[in-house]
């Protein structure tokens, strides 16, 4: 996605939710969730399976009927409206949302029917398609022989094909190579630009930083929300301190032991210790290492990833 895209901040609230909840039974899968998108916001919904979000996302879909709270889709009330909703809406799940039998053309022409395009306004919205995805001379192709980036490009073009304001994205990249995630990227950007609110879940969060905002849910409840640099603040008074070592696992013994570090991980080969504070340098910290008997390669700080951050939100959430 083009890092100059900027969010207008007079933009008019494309989502808003207060106090949501659904219980199945005495399961209450989403709890009292609050939280607001903007007009043309990418907004990314991050989780662990079984956090709630698919729950949240099928009730702003008018899928799922709350138990409680409210959500306004398009200054529609998804709990009074959900056929209204559906109407404003486009979706793409995990699963790509197409027909793999049909050809290319014959999904455009489904999904055209579905939302009720004709005549001169399915032609020009069947051409924008095929030119987003890159799939002009393969209107005859069948999806399933699709390479998976043309398909989730096309799966994207049949969910926007009707022009709808706010889209939904369930884990829209899952399963596809690093460049293909990449162009989808910027088709987002691109639908952003255009003033599309686009809400998104992800597994990949390198992918997130590229959201205007970001909400961790856990256990059904909001943990954090903000920008990528916002919730990046979580560590400001909490250094993260890379270390290289011929032994990680022994270093991370040695380190759990101090006292002056909150807790230890793996990265790769590398060991990340965050601190409980700033007073203990890189420099001290290596130096009590190798006391220790552990044979230090390389120390310094890191700046903290979004993966640091959604960890460390969702461990304090559970211990809260």
């Amino acid at each position: 996605m083009d890092p100059t895209i900027r969010l207008n901040p007079d933009a008019t609230l494309a989502i808003d939710v207060r106090g949501l909840t659904r219980k199945f039974g005495d399961f209450t899968a989403v709890n009292d969730l609050s939280f607001s998108v903007k007009q043309g916001e990418i907004f990314g919904f991050l989780g662990a399976n079984g956090a709630g979000k698919s729950t949240t996302i099928r009730m702003l879909c008018g899928l799922l009927r709350p138990t409680g709270g409210t959500a306004l889709v398009g200054g529609i009330d998804v709990g009074r409206d959900p056929e209204g909703v559906k109407r404003r809406i486009g979706y793409m799940s995990q699963r790509f949302s197409l027909y793999e039998p049909l050809t290319v053309d014959q999904n455009i022409q489904f999904f055209g029917g579905l939302y009720g395009l004709s005549g001169e306004r399915f032609i020009a919205r069947r051409k924008f398609v095929l030119e987003m995805a890159g799939l002009e001379g393969r209107e005859r192709t069948l999806t399933k022989e699709l390479p998976g980036g043309w398909r989730q490009r096309l799966a994207l073009g049949c969910a926007i094909l009707h022009e709808p304001s706010i889209v939904f994205l369930d884990e829209p990249t899952g399963g596809v190579d690093p460049l293909s995630r990449r162009r989808f990227w910027n088709l987002i950007g691109d639908l952003s630009s255009k003033g599309i609110t686009v809400l998104v879940t992800t597994h990949y969060l390198d992918e997130a930083e590229h959201c205007h905002r970001l909400a961790i849910i856990h256990a059904g409840k909001l943990a954090a929300i903000g920008t990528a640099n916002e919730l990046k603040q979580v560590f400001a008074s909490r250094p993260i301190v890379e270390i290289q070592a011929a032994r990680p696992v022994q270093a991370m013994e040695v380190l759990d032991r101090l006292d002056t570090v909150e807790k230890t991980s793996l990265f790769g080969t590398a060991v990340h210790a965050v601190m409980r504070d700033t007073q203990t340098s890189p420099s001290m910290l290596a130096n009590l290492l190798t006391a220790a008997g552990v044979d230090v390669r390389g120390i310094g700080p890191v700046s903290p990833s979004l993966e640091d951050v959604f960890l460390d939100v969702v461990e304090r959430a559970g211990v809260a």
